[in-house]
């Protein structure tokens, strides 16, 4: 695939401005879960990046966890302020709404709106995590702290330890 689909090449155009240059790879399958992703990188699983936006209070975050963690919502919450009845996942319309793209191909950054960012910790344990580049089949590499930059992030505990 030598031409990256319109959606990727608008995503890479939007991290060129925020002053990062990204090599978006694309591949004929699907990248669209963790393992998927990984298969076709060749990396760890822990490695892959999870964009997953949730409604904390209505308020539309986005939070970036490692492929084989599941994020713990009563840990979101108290770094919100609010209890865990005020979390939830949101759907894929406002998924599309808030970042402009849809689930499955969501980057960690250069959404429609400005979202509030929580970065899984496990991500220092590498070098390179790989993120979804607009599109279902589109991965691009970045450095944790890198993501943390860009997003104006925090690092957080996020896994759910059960």
């Amino acid at each position: 695939m030598d031409r990256l689909h319109p959606t990727a090449q608008k995503f890479a155009e939007s991290a060129r401005d925020l002053g990062l240059e990204v090599e978006v790879r694309q591949f004929e399958s699907t990248t669209r879960t963790a393992e998927d992703a990984a298969r076709a990188i060749g990396c760890s699983v822990g490695q892959i990046v999870k964009s997953l936006v949730f409604l904390v209070d209505g308020e539309a975050l986005m939070t970036l966890v490692s492929g084989p963690n599941r994020l713990d919502e009563k840990k979101l919450a108290a770094l919100c302020g609010v209890g865990k009845k005020k979390v939830r996942r949101a759907d894929a319309d406002r998924v599309r709404e808030v970042t402009g793209y849809s689930i499955g191909g969501v980057p960690p950054f250069a959404h429609a709106k400005k979202l509030r960012t929580f970065i899984d910790e496990d991500f220092w344990q590498f070098d390179t995590v790989w993120a979804a580049g607009g599109t279902a089949n589109a991965v691009f590499a970045i450095a944790p702290d890198e993501l943390v930059r860009v997003t104006e992030g925090r690092a957080a505990t996020l896994k759910s330890e059960s």
